[in-house]
């Protein structure tokens, strides 16, 4: 789920992309919706009714119904802000948890590996 609550700058940017994407192709639309969500925190599914298309008429219908906000600027920084302080806190404590392997150096490994195989065979007697 992405946002609910956004400034009036961002609305006309989302509502500027919506138009757009009326009129583009597949691919276009594609790049469209993932700017939304990249960029505004924007999902359409969050909002649309079940196949009916989601455009800027339909973006005003429900900021008037209430399901989006329009919130001043300076709200919506900080809103951000903490946002992005509660996914940091949150990605140092999943990295706490499961820190991530470190990726070994396969050529090094290989050369342990042979030295190990010669140190084996000179302590081996070989059958005869």
């Amino acid at each position: 789920m992405g946002r609910n609550k956004y400034s009036k700058t961002e609305i006309d940017a989302i509502a500027l992309l919506l138009r757009k994407k009326k009129t583009a192709n597949r691919s276009q639309q594609k790049l469209i919706r993932h700017e939304l969500r990249v960029n505004y925190e924007f999902n359409i599914s969050d909002f649309n009714i079940q196949g009916k298309a989601f455009d800027d008429t339909e973006l005003m219908y429900t900021i008037q119904r209430g399901a989006i906000q329009i919130l001043d600027d300076a709200t919506i920084a900080a809103m951000k802000e903490k946002r992005a302080r509660d996914k940091a806190r949150d990605e140092a404590a999943r990295e706490k948890e499961n820190p991530t392997p470190v990726a070994s150096d396969w050529k090094a490994a290989m050369k342990e590996w042979e030295a190990w195989e010669e140190t084996q065979t000179k302590h081996t007697p070989h059958a005869s």
